[in-house]
């Protein structure tokens, strides 16, 4: 039976989430990366989206996916940082050192994803379980964030024994993400299918249809990425708009682990916007994480009755498209079990000039944010500061 308030279609989470970030700058005045000038619609949109997603290389900003089977490990760039210093050059023991540590992340998905897929499922499920029992207890400062996150969420009185135990599950669920993420790769579309439930998918039928093309708004909830693929398995053209990572082979390293899923990968950056309008024409349907302003420059917004920025992308990109703007979550359900939902396009015709229109639809997106996560917020894998409040209370 499903805990109350949360969807009847879900239940207790199992593992699975992503890798920390730096923490964002959250003035409270919006930037010129997401909303154009007042009076200027023709401005680029530039959408922010997922955090977790690198880009591809510059000058390919749609790369093809990867063949069936391969294991997802880019070959190590010509001028690699770890070739030996050229002739005449002195050896140094710390800038080794400081190559290494960067390389770290990228060799430590790389061997998860080695790992997650050469395993049958359920070990790789109770694998994730032990990792978030780890991961609740190393990354503190991590665990100190999420706490104030989910006390947003459960209101001030949340404490003790029953904020441990959320804050438990929401680490579980975080190693459940990656856990199925790495082994998604090579994933049929009858596997797919047959772990996934739907509702309002109509909704991005119609638009699709129509030739509007759908802006999907999401929060970093669930399983986003097997959202991402089931889409892409029915037939539709599935584009990520990401951001860079470092180095620069974790960030290829994720492209191609998202190409492999059958989704396009468009690089967050000053052509994403025309790019990303380009796809929505061709009746595409362009994904959005966008409970995270990354920069610092989104559009102020109220969000769980607190004062920060989130992204103004996905209401930029619907404003100047004509796109259906979908609020959208991937909730995971019991044993590798995911509902969809699906809600009806949100009001994008034009009132105002496009700052103001922009600023008004990111809060209406806020609004349905929010209730995705008062849903299942165990699922809300956001561990970094989100609300100036946080960076104050940050060391």
């Amino acid at each position: 039976m499903a805990a109350p308030g949360r969807h009847p279609a879900l239940s207790q989470p199992q593992p699975g989430d992503p890798a920390p970030q730096p923490p964002p700058r959250l003035p409270l005045t919006p930037g010129a990366g997401d909303v154009a000038p007042a009076g200027d619609d023709l401005a680029p949109a530039v959408p922010a989206g997922d955090d977790l997603a690198p880009a591809v290389p510059a000058g390919d900003d749609v790369a093809p996916a990867v063949p069936a089977g391969d294991d997802l490990a880019p070959a190590v760039p010509a001028g690699d940082d770890l070739a030996p210093a050229p002739s005449g050059g002195r050896f140094s023991p710390t800038r080794l050192r400081r190559r290494l540590t960067r390389r770290v992340p990228y060799l430590a998905y790389r061997t998860g994803s080695m790992v997650a897929r050469s395993v049958p499922a359920s070990v790789a499920q109770n694998g994730a379980r032990v990792a978030g029992v780890v991961l609740a207890r190393a990354m503190k400062g991590r665990r100190a964030t999420l706490e104030r996150h989910l006390r947003r969420v459960h209101g001030p009185g949340m404490d003790g024994p029953a904020l441990d135990r959320e804050v438990r599950r929401v680490f579980a669920s975080y190693a459940r993400y990656w856990a199925e993420a790495f082994r998604l790769p090579g994933s049929t579309p009858a596997q797919l299918a047959v772990n996934m439930t739907s509702e309002g998918l109509d909704h991005v039928e119609r638009a699709v249809a129509a030739g509007r093309g759908v802006v999907l708004a999401l929060p970093h909830l669930g399983g986003w990425d097997y959202g991402g693929a089931w889409l892409a398995s029915l037939g539709f053209r599935v584009v990520a708009v990401v951001e860079t990572v470092e180095p620069p082979e974790l960030f290829e390293w994720f492209a191609q682990l998202r190409r492999s899923l059958g989704l396009e990968v468009v690089p967050l950056g000053p052509g994403a916007g025309a790019a990303a309008l380009r796809r929505l024409g061709a009746g595409a349907v362009v994904a959005l994480v966008c409970d995270r302003d990354l920069e610092g420059t989104g559009v102020e917004v109220d969000f769980f009755g607190e004062r920060t920025t989130l992204p103004g992308g996905p209401a930029t990109l619907a404003l100047r498209s004509g796109a259906a703007l979908v609020p959208c979550a991937i909730y995971f359900g019991d044993g590798g079990a995911h509902h969809a939902v699906f809600k009806a396009p949100l009001d994008t015709a034009r009132k105002d000039r496009l700052r103001a229109d922009v600023a008004r639809v990111t809060q209406e997106v806020t609004v349905e944010l929010e209730g995705f996560i008062r849903q299942a917020p165990d699922q809300w894998h956001l561990l970094q500061p989100n609300w100036p409040s946080d960076l104050e209370r940050t060391p």
